[in-house]
């Protein structure tokens, strides 16, 4: 459900806007993303934990706020981060 440490700094590599950057929006929304479709496949096996499910709406919302965020700072940035990323909207 977690991920690793390697893959994290993979998608901080990837998506940071410098070296070492990992306070950006682009940042935050990869790893929440990575953290979400994660949790996504732990639902597939465990249906009934709402616990998970509480902490995945959690995250969803976060997502949600810092795109909203990104969106009202700079739409090239948002635009390009949703595509790298494969989400809708």
């Amino acid at each position: 459900m977690t991920i690793t440490a390697e893959r994290k700094t993979d998608l901080i590599k990837e998506h940071g806007r410098t070296e070492g950057d990992t306070g950006s929006p682009e940042v935050q929304v990869a790893i929440l993303t990575e953290r979400i479709t994660n949790l996504t496949e732990h639902f597939k096996g465990h249906a009934k934990d709402n616990h998970s499910r509480r902490g995945l709406l959690m995250m969803v919302n976060n997502r949600r706020s810092l795109l909203d965020y990104l969106k009202k700072k700079d739409s090239g940035r948002y635009q390009a981060l949703i595509a790298k990323l494969g989400l809708r909207k």
